[in-house]
């Protein structure tokens, strides 16, 4: 096996451990967006002030899978929640193929609060095993995906509080 392959498979092989690549036959990720998503508000609770995002819920391989890939725009209050039915290790993490638009990553421990946060750029190689990949520091429940900037425009900052249906985590806000 080439050492080129043999990137592209532990790079697949890495990603679809966290959920985001499936990997059976390490088929591509459907196109366009998943009509099926649920939608909910959550609130990011910092010192400037509960924020409040519409986001839609990745909760299957399927759906976590797709991610935000193919969008040209994120609504300016909107983002993603990846949710997870039991913690991620902190090697498993996040990239950018064929995602067209900057975004912000914030990880979530199991207690709600922000573990980790990281900017993410679009990746704009046709193979996947080019596309760099966002690790947090730690293990997390939960990643948040929102538009570029939005975590400093906020005053969003690692041990800030995040609540939401479906995120079972016990911070204060």
């Amino acid at each position: 096996m080439s050492i080129s392959r043999r990137k592209v498979l532990i790079a697949f092989s890495s990603l679809a451990v966290a959920g985001c690549l499936p990997m059976a036959g390490f088929a591509e990720p459907p196109a366009g967006p998943i009509s099926d998503l649920e939608s909910r508000t959550l609130s990011i609770h910092s010192d400037q002030g509960p924020h409040k995002l519409q986001v839609e819920v990745a909760r299957t391989l399927r759906q976590r899978g797709q991610g935000l890939m193919e969008r040209d725009t994120l609504d300016p209050d909107a983002g993603m929640l990846f949710l997870y039915d039991r913690p991620q290790p902190h090697r498993n993490g996040f990239w950018m193929y064929r995602t067209r638009i900057p975004l912000d990553i914030a990880f979530i421990g199991g207690d709600g609060r922000i573990l980790h946060m990281a900017s993410m750029t679009p990746c704009e190689s046709s193979n996947p095993g080019d596309c760099p990949v966002t690790r947090p520091s730690t293990a997390y429940v939960a990643a948040l995906e929102v538009n570029a900037g939005y975590f400093a425009e906020k005053g969003i900052e690692v041990g800030d509080c995040v609540t939401a249906p479906g995120l079972d985590g016990d911070c204060v806000p």
